[in-house]
């Protein structure tokens, strides 16, 4: 498995040489000698004098305009629940209660037939 890529590549290369035509080669055909091209006619141009001194500060421009307002801001987050308050204080402890009369219930006599 490990040399069939390149056995793969080998048998490829070998097919393909056989069917490979000859090459024809044919020669090149006689370079052409041309006449030489006429001399350049020289004119004579008048060359300009020196620079001048430098000219003057220009005015200084006119300011830009305003820019445009802005756009508002979105609006912010919902803020976070808050705490469980604290457990109250204890009531105070009411007054003592008065001592009651002992009752004593006596139950009524049976009615005679």
């Amino acid at each position: 498995m490990k040399y069939a890529a390149a056995f793969s590549m080998a048998v490829m290369a070998v097919t393909l040489a056989a069917c490979q035509r000859d090459v024809v080669v044919t020669p090149a055909p006689a370079p052409v000698v041309e006449a030489p091209a006429p001399a350049p006619t020289v004119i004579a141009v008048p060359v300009p004098g020196p620079a001048g001194p430098a000219g003057a500060t220009g005015a200084t421009g006119s300011t830009g305009s305003t820019g445009s307002m802005g756009n508002t801001g979105s609006t912010g987050d919902t803020g976070a629940t808050g705490s469980t308050g604290s457990t109250g204080d204890t009531g105070a402890t009411g007054q003592r209660g008065r001592t009651g009369d002992n009752i004593i219930v006596v139950p009524s006599p049976a009615a005679s037939r």
